[in-house]
């Protein structure tokens, strides 16, 4: 109702991949999920705070398209709290501008991710799910639940053939700064940077997307198909359910493994490269098939 009532849609163009004018914004069942942990106890005042700030200015931004400088500016004023909140500092002063720049750079390409249906709510459940049974987040686990339960719903309207809502710029952003959130936490406990494989499959296809846009002298700013799973669904046709669900299976197979070669104690610096590695060499070998038509 809302959506209707100030014009929140996603009308199909050229760089779209859907056909048919879809409500936006419906992810803003991410940050209410955030604010009623809040009210229950499960997460600090801080995370709210920052969550809410990027879900307004990017709801705002949703209704009216906003400059990138307020963007920007919510963005790291959100770092800041995030930084506060997690005490960074502790490991060190030269620690927050090198979490600070991953965090807005995991921000952003989380965001720019979201673009066929399911894929975002069904990659962060697979996140919020593998948190969700670490020893180490067992504290989490009441907010990691409610955030989940925002998920399920959010899935309802957003996993099939013909969208009903998407999660638009609001529930985008502040899931990536609710999971960047857990991942730092998680980190730092544990000293083990291994656990950022929990992130690879997204990580690959946007870094190598920016890198080959950039490569064409393209303005990465502007809105584009030329992500992998844009190129799955809409050169190649396949379902954009089927699309998200391969993202999401894979990346819960990597998940997996990465923990089982934690607990094994073996997954070296090394090891966590051979495994990119991997998975780029794949990631380039189904692009290349895609694209050859393209």
């Amino acid at each position: 109702m809302i959506a209707h009532r100030y014009n929140i849609i996603d009308k199909p163009n050229l760089r779209s991949s859907h056909t048919q004018i879809t409500l936006r914004g419906g992810g803003i069942l991410f940050p209410i999920a955030v604010v009623i942990g809040f009210v229950m106890g499960y997460v600090s005042l801080s995370l709210t705070l920052a969550i809410v700030l990027v879900a307004v200015v990017s709801f705002v931004d949703d209704i009216r398209p906003l400059s990138q400088l307020p963007r920007l500016l919510a963005h790291v004023v959100a770092i800041c709290l995030v930084l506060y909140d997690l005490e960074i500092v502790i490991l060190g002063w030269w620690w927050l501008p090198i979490v600070a720049i991953l965090l807005i750079g995991w921000t952003n390409a989380f965001n720019f991710m979201d673009g066929i249906n399911g894929i975002t709510v069904l990659y962060a459940l697979v996140s919020l799910v593998t948190f969700r049974f670490l020893p180490e987040m067992v504290t989490s686990i009441p907010m990691l639940d409610v955030m989940s339960i925002a998920c399920l719903v959010f899935t309802f309207f957003n996993l099939r053939k013909r969208a009903k809502t998407f999660a638009g710029d609001v529930g985008s952003v502040a899931m990536a700064l609710f999971l960047g959130y857990y991942m730092v936490k998680l980190i730092s406990t544990t000293q083990q940077i291994g656990y950022l494989l929990f992130f690879a499959v997204y990580g690959i296809d946007a870094l190598l997307t920016i890198f080959n846009r950039l490569r064409k002298k393209e303005n990465i700013l502007e809105a584009h198909r030329s992500h992998l799973y844009q190129y799955l669904a809409n050169e190649k046709r396949f379902p954009h359910v089927g699309v998200a669900l391969g993202y999401a299976a894979i990346q819960l197979a990597v998940n997996c493994l990465t923990v089982c070669l934690i607990e094994e104690e073996v997954l070296t610096t090394a090891v966590g490269v051979l495994i990119l590695v991997v998975m780029i060499g794949v990631y380039l070998m189904v692009r290349r098939w895609a694209t050859k038509e393209v």
